[in-house]
């Protein structure tokens, strides 16, 4: 009997921290939530991925996809369950695919998916689904009672990145320009500039003042911290792989 009740209690708590382990859903602040789905990086390993979303009065947004692709629907399902409301609308924030795999399902799903035209200039070059709408600058969106702006820093972690700045709610959506505090070095490099990505940083404290939270791309974002605690990771692997530069 104890161990059924074990079992149980178990089950309960997975439900309540957002269904299954392949999909979790947390909530941050007022209308707003991470979800984080699982992929590999490419060492057979099950990596966490950090996205977003938000219920506005006309429908909620998704800030990139899930990783994983088990969970596209799922992901629509469980919100459409705990919110009553459809996903209208989902920004990608550059064209990784944690960011970009679940964008051929969602254009399928009518869901308005937007990339930047850096991005999907090369998603296009690698044959690979692009948004139905593109933007070409840095904009500010208005979605019911919301409204937020998309912020091109320069290039970083991608040539493409862009991050969500919530203003009014002092919440910052950094994908994975921004670093968690849980980790010690600046992760996938492959389409990196870390000296760009220094100086878009440092561009980038100067537009989000004072953020009250802050979201990266992977691991824990409990942290407000994690915009200077990258900007840190940078100037290290900087002094140790380019000495000359300070």
């Amino acid at each position: 009997m104890l161990f059924t009740i074990s079992l149980l209690f178990i089950a309960i708590s997975a439900f309540a921290q957002g269904g299954s382990s392949a999909l979790q859903i947390t909530h941050v602040t007022g209308n707003f939530y991470v979800y984080t789905t699982y992929g590999d990086p490419g060492d057979g390993s099950r990596y966490p991925s950090n996205s977003m979303y938000l219920v506005t009065n006309k429908g909620v947004v998704l800030f990139d996809t899930p990783w994983d692709s088990t969970q596209f629907q799922p992901l629509l399902d469980s919100i459409q369950k705990k919110h009553h409301q459809r996903v209208i609308l989902c920004i990608v924030t550059h064209f990784h695919s944690d960011r970009t795999a679940g964008i051929a399902y969602y254009n399928q799903h009518g869901i308005a998916t937007y990339t930047t035209q850096q991005t999907d200039e090369i998603l296009q070059k690698r044959n690979e689904k692009r948004a139905g709408h593109l933007i070409r600058h840095d904009t500010t969106f208005t979605i019911g009672e919301y409204s937020f702006s998309t912020i091109y820093p320069g290039k970083g972690h991608s040539p493409d990145n862009i991050v969500i700045w919530f203003k009014q709610q002092q919440l910052l959506y950094g994908g994975c320009f921004i670093k968690s505090t849980d980790t010690n070095n600046p992760g996938n490099l492959s389409d990196a500039s870390i000296s760009d990505w220094i100086h878009a940083i440092q561009y980038l404290q100067q537009q989000c003042k004072q953020p009250r939270y802050i979201i990266p791309g992977h691991l824990s974002w409990t942290s407000n911290s994690s915009l200077s605690h990258t900007l840190e990771l940078l100037k290290k692997y900087q002094r140790e792989h380019n000495p000359k530069k300070k």
